[in-house]
Parts: C-alpha cells; sequence; structure tokens
C-alpha cells in the first residue's frame, strides 16, 4: 500500500514537472508576449518576465520590440527627367503594438520591407536627378510619410529611412564630368579674367602716381633689381631707360666757377671766280681745265 503510494506520489510529481516545462514561458526584456487561446486572443500582452500558459490550448507569441534595420533591395527607376538610376536604401522601425502586429498582418517584416520597395520607386519617378543627387534629406522625408501611413495599421512605426547609393549609368558618369569640368573652367576664367581687370586698375593708378613722382620709378626700379637679385642668377639685366638720365640731369647742381669758352673754328672763306682753290696752282697761270672742259674755278664756285 505504501508503495503504491509513493509510485502515485512520483507520477504526479512527474507530470506536474511535465506540465511546469510545457506551460512556462519567459518573454525577455525587449520582447511581448500575445497570448492566443484556441486561436482568439487572450487577456493583456504579456510583459517581460516568467510567464505561464495553458499547455496546448494556449500558444504564446513573442514580439521583438527593438529598432529593426532593414537594407532595401536596389531599385532600378526612371526620374523625372528620364534618367535611369538604380537605387538603394535602408529602413528603421520597430513595433509599438504587438497585438496589431500579431493580428492585423501575417508577416510585418514582409509588409515593410514590399512597403518600402514600391515607396521607393514611386519617389524616383517624382523625383529629378539632381534632386535626387543633392537634396537627399527632403526624398527620406518623402519616403517616411508614404510609408508611415499604412504602417500604423500594422502596429509599426517607421523610425526614419536613408537612401544609401545612387548608381548612374556610365554615360551619364562622363557627362556629368564633363559638365562639372566646364563648369569648373568657367568659373577659373572669370577669375582671371577679374584678377586681370583688378591688376589693370591698380596698375593704372600706380601709372598715374609715377608720372608725377619721378622718384618712384626709380623706387620701382631699385625694387625690381633687388627682387631679381635675390633669385641667386649668374646674369643680371638692368634696364637702363632714358628717363633715369634726364632725372639725374635734372638733379645734378652746376659746377661753380668760370665756364671754358668753346673753341673757335675757322670756316672757310667762298672762292671768287677765276680764283683757284687754296693750295693748288697751274704752271701757265690759268686754271686747270676738267675732263669735260669747264675750268675747276666755275665748280668750285658753285660748290660755295
Amino acid at each position: 500500500m505504501v508503495q503504491e503510494l509513493l509510485t502515485a506520489l512520483a507520477i504526479t510529481g512527474v507530470a506536474s514537472l511535465l506540465y511546469l516545462a510545457a506551460a512556462a514561458r519567459v518573454v525577455r526584456q525587449y520582447e511581448r508576449g500575445v497570448v492566443l487561446r484556441f486561436g482568439r486572443l487572450r487577456g493583456q500582452v504579456r510583459g517581460p518576465g516568467f510567464a505561464m500558459i495553458v499547455p496546448v490550448v494556449d500558444s504564446m507569441h513573442k514580439v521583438n520590440m527593438q529598432i529593426v534595420t532593414m537594407p532595401v533591395p536596389a531599385q532600378d527607376g526612371i526620374t523625372r527627367d528620364n534618367v535611369t538610376v538604380r537605387v538603394d536604401a535602408v529602413i528603421y522601425f520597430k513595433v509599438v503594438d504587438p497585438v496589431d502586429a500579431i493580428i492585423r498582418v501575417e508577416d510585418y517584416r514582409f509588409a515593410v520591407s514590399q512597403m518600402a520597395q514600391t515607396s521607393l520607386r514611386s519617389i524616383l519617378g517624382k523625383s529629378d536627378l539632381d534632386e535626387l543627387l543633392s537634396n537627399r534629406e527632403k526624398l527620406n522625408q518623402g519616403l517616411e510619410l508614404m510609408m508611415d501611413s499604412p504602417a500604423v495599421e500594422w502596429g509599426v512605426t517607421i523610425d526614419r529611412v536613408e537612401i544609401k547609393d545612387v548608381s548612374l549609368p556610365e554615360t551619364m558618369k562622363r557627362s556629368m564630368a564633363r559638365q562639372a569640368e566646364a563648369d569648373r573652367e568657367r568659373r577659373a576664367r572669370i577669375i582671371n579674367a577679374d584678377a586681370e581687370l583688378q591688376a589693370s586698375k591698380k596698375l593704372a593708378e600706380a601709372a598715374a602716381v609715377m608720372s608725377d613722382q619721378p622718384a618712384a620709378l626709380q623706387l620701382r626700379l631699385l625694387q625690381t633689381v633687388v627682387a631679381v637679385a635675390a633669385e641667386k642668377n649668374s646674369t643680371l639685366v638692368l634696364p637702363f631707360p632714358v628717363e633715369l638720365l634726364r632725372f639725374l640731369e635734372r638733379a645734378t647742381p652746376p659746377q661753380p666757377g668760370p665756364q671754358p669758352a668753346a673753341p673757335e673754328v675757322a670756316l672757310p672763306r667762298p672762292l671768287m671766280a677765276g680764283e683757284p682753290p687754296p693750295g693748288s696752282s697751274a704752271p701757265d697761270g690759268n686754271s686747270p681745265a676738267l675732263p669735260d672742259g669747264k675750268p675747276e674755278s666755275a665748280l668750285t664756285s658753285k660748290a660755295a
């Protein structure tokens, strides 16, 4: 009799342990438990900690309440200005109502993924290429608004959406590179022309000052010589303008004392008609005749 009682107690203890093992549930801090009894929602959502359910009768679904990071597969689309692009993104979301996430949608993760892909294609068709490349913050906000409205019914809230990469065709990349190069060259030419204009104005002002003050030109010349000599060249070419000579001539004071008189130069006396030139004589007293028969004195008088 005692043995049968002990056996019954042992069987009861084993059954209790098996029941406890089948009914016991542990809900983690970042999870919530939704209990369904015969397919119907029962009671409140189970919080973190130890929880008991009825085996076979009840079933518990644990829902993760953490923020989920889900990559969106790359989508091919055509922008509003007819450019083919390939864009991928990442979405951050979390469950705020575990009951709606279990009851209202079959698989909330798959639903959010598909909604993100369709929203990304839709936003591509409404945007220009320049806006897609330079104004991503506005597109991210538009994606978040498009996805947040239907996700609320599933007990999910969209934390943020980020466009990661925009892939362009090679031809478009080359065209954009040429455009950027041409724009930079245009700006460089404008800056260079503006610098030339400012330099010419300053040079005109400097020329006006130097024309009023000749000494400024000499100082500038000396500065140029110093700058050239600083390069340690073996040959130094020094320009010597005429203005420097004039400046030195004006700056030189006159010498005191009597000035030496200029030597007198005797001018030749004009020959008279029939008079022989000095140092020449004819044995017969007449002027020598030239080959053409004219006397030399006539030619000399004409020359005189």
